[in-house]
């Protein structure tokens, strides 16, 4: 154990003895001095890198952004490639874009993201959300699925990114395009993730997801599972992996057709170097993790600011009861107008202000 003893100043002089079982390291001071000085001359500014950001069109893009942001800010060149026609990746003002074309109308995309809105919205039986839960979980795919299409059989662009000679990719996995992207170019890449269906990053990392205490989604268990929830969790974990193929067995296909040559979407993501995760541990069920997954939780989170003299008058006056906040982001706006009345009435019956944005 080394260890710095300065009982006459910072710092000691002498020779280096042993105290107590201790290793003491004393120094003397002209030398300490001189490396100092040296390995300052040696600090300078560090280069920045040249990132590939393949994203994930929709609301996976919001967090995606805010990262190349705030690279971009910090000297990175940045270029992010995007569809011509797309939901919310925008052309921005401080980093490059280059757009591949596409094989479906900027209509359908917004007749897509309508029939989102109206799937959160629908009033049915079990058998009937679970229907239009399926039916909308394809066309999903479907979408997703033409946007690899269309950028993989971009053959200038693709020639033209491996010109470019990136040092890594930053992509969301959600849609494994990023990932096919990385091993054709043969680039490090970073995931940034919330969580991908049936454990496939799990699968990728060779980490460990026990049924005994890991609770699979949509089942309402707990880490603390009786037998009946143990079972009812190896269940939901038999069906997450129909899901996963449901979704994901046409990309393995494309990836396969593109690479030219056999490969499972397993071996794809488990060349990522880095997985950001969008969740902090102490909002989650205790779970194994591997050493190249970082939690990330509230990366995504902007200061804060002072609020409106009329916000802040309105919140002092809620007295003791206090002010709830109720959002639901961009659906706000298309929510029907039966659904707004039954949440109106609902938030009515409590003691505190409200707050609808």
């Amino acid at each position: 154990l080394l260890d710095w003893e300065s009982p006459g100043g910072f710092p000691p002089e002498g020779p280096a003895q042993e105290t107590g079982g201790r290793t003491v390291l004393k120094y003397q001071r002209p030398e300490f001095e001189a490396v100092a000085e040296f390995s300052a001359c040696l600090w300078g500014p560090a280069d920045g890198g040249k990132l590939l950001v393949i994203p994930v069109d929709g609301s996976h893009w919001l967090s995606l952004q805010i990262i190349v942001e705030e690279l971009h800010s910090r000297g990175h060149q940045i270029v992010v490639v995007k569809p011509e026609n797309s939901l919310l990746i925008k052309t921005p003002l401080h980093y490059t874009t280059l757009t591949h074309p596409t094989s479906y109308s900027k209509a359908e995309v917004d007749e897509l993201y309508d029939s989102l809105i109206q799937m959160a919205f629908y009033d049915g039986t079990f058998y009937q959300k679970l229907s239009q839960t399926l039916q909308h979980v394809h066309k999903v795919r479907q979408f997703f699925l033409r946007i690899c299409e269309d950028l993989l059989s971009s053959t200038r662009l693709l020639e033209e990114l491996a010109r470019e000679s990136f040092d890594a990719l930053l992509t969301d996995p959600f849609s494994p395009c990023g990932a096919i992207v990385a091993e054709y170019l043969s680039l490090p890449s970073v995931n940034l993730l919330r969580g991908l269906p049936c454990g496939l990053d799990n699968s990728a990392t060779q980490c460990p997801r026990p049924l005994s205490y890991v609770p699979r989604i949509f089942t309402g268990n707990t880490d603390r599972m009786t037998f009946l929830q143990r079972t009812k969790n190896v269940l939901a974990n038999f069906a997450e992996s129909l899901l996963c193929w449901f979704i994901y067995s046409p990309f393995e296909e494309l990836a396969q057709r593109f690479l030219q040559r056999d490969v499972t979407l397993v071996q794809l993501l488990s060349n990522t170097s880095i997985w950001l995760m969008r969740y902090d541990f102490t909002f989650e069920y205790p779970k194994p993790l591997m050493p190249n997954m970082v939690l990330v939780g509230g990366i995504n989170c902007k200061e804060r600011k002072s609020l409106p003299q009329e916000l802040e008058e309105f919140m002092n006056s809620s007295g003791e009861h206090g002010v709830v906040i109720f959002s639901l982001g961009s659906m706000m706006a298309d929510m029907p107008v039966r659904t707004a009345n039954l949440i109106a009435a609902a938030l009515s019956q409590i003691p505190q202000k409200v707050i609808s944005r």
